[in-house]
């Protein structure tokens, strides 16, 4: 595992999908409005982050990688920071302007340590003809050099049948394939099909099978569900507390416990999940083994505050506090 982690240096993985900006207005409540029945917060402090397909970006080059990171924003001044917080965390990327769209920006207003409301400005629609031209005209030339493409899908209308469609004739038309992880949505799910590697949560699985998933048994039938319905090569399902479940195919199905010591927040786990996942996947772990990479990693950023990354120094020291891995067969 600590050779993987050294090996993991500059390996290249590309990133679609649904790039979005978290703005942060933090102040104090020391009143309720005149106006309204609300909190008047006094702002005391802003900022901004990158989320969505930025994090997962953000989380593959904290661990050393070099990701590529391929979006699309408006073009106005959350585009602009967008940009700037590419350019300051000094990634790889391609950001389509659509003129037409506002970028995504998520606004959460806190208080007292307490998020009081978020505000969200977005157009789920998918992406225009013209805009998709531009973006598959790109891959043609860029996705060969990619081993690992990871799809984040934040429902936010990058990920969209159209496309899927040009997504997957492109794969096609290809002598060497990419290895594809997809981070779904629900309303996406049938555009999966025949993916590598789906990373549902078990609230994801649930929803996508049609079933509540409380505990072991309706994770294998959630499971099970998922391949039937989308054929996918692997299937992985993210257990929160309880580790992880490795579907290797229907019905060979390992279990990963989790590695977290504390839990405190699992905000942007799912993007160090697959971000981390993916990486080692481009390194030449075998699946199994960048699962429980990517579990170790995980068990890092749920013992912090707010989305957080991971460094390869840290992924070391984390692996040496765990003497094997106890893997089991479900």
């Amino acid at each position: 595992m600590k050779e993987l982690v050294r090996n993991l240096a500059r390996k290249k993985v590309m990133i679609l999908g649904d790039l979005m900006l978290d703005h942060y207005l933090v102040g104090t409540v020391e009143r309720i409005s005149p106006e309204a029945p609300v909190p008047v917060v006094r702002v005391e402090s802003e900022k901004y982050l990158m989320g969505g397909a930025g994090n997962v970006a953000m989380n593959i080059a904290s661990l050393g990688g070099a990701p590529l990171l391929v979006g699309v924003v408006g073009d106005d001044r959350e585009g602009d920071a967008l940009a700037d917080l590419c350019n300051e965390a000094q990634l790889s990327v391609r950001l389509l302007k659509d003129p037409s769209r506002p970028s995504t920006k998520k606004t959460r207003i806190m208080a007292q340590n307490q998020q009081i409301c978020r505000v969200d400005s977005e157009d789920s629609g998918p992406l225009g003809e013209k805009l998709l031209d531009d973006l598959f005209n790109y891959l043609q030339v860029e996705l060969q050099g990619y081993p690992v493409v990871i799809l984040s899908d934040y429902g936010k209308g990058f990920i969209s049948e159209p496309f899927m469609n040009r997504f997957n004739e492109l794969l096609d038309s290809m002598d060497k394939r990419p290895i594809v992880l997809v981070d779904p949505k629900i309303v996406n799910y049938d555009l999966y099909k025949g993916v590598d590697l789906l990373t549902p949560n078990t609230k994801e699985a649930g929803e996508g099978a049609g079933i509540l998933v409380t505990g072991k048994d309706s994770v294998l039938r959630a499971g099970r569900s998922l391949f039937d319905r989308l054929e996918c090569k692997h299937l992985l399902i993210t257990l929160g507390s309880e580790g992880m479940a490795l579907f290797d195919d229907r019905e060979h199905i390992r279990h990963i416990p989790t590695f977290a010591k504390k839990v405190f927040d699992v905000t942007g786990a799912g993007d160090t999940v697959i971000g981390t996942l993916g990486l080692a996947l481009a390194s030449g772990a075998d699946l199994l083994t960048a699962c429980t990479l990517a579990n170790h990693a995980a068990g890092i950023v749920v013992g912090q505050v707010g989305a957080a990354t991971v460094s390869a120094e840290d992924l070391v020291k984390e692996v040496e506090c765990h003497l094997g891995h106890p893997v089991s067969t479900w």
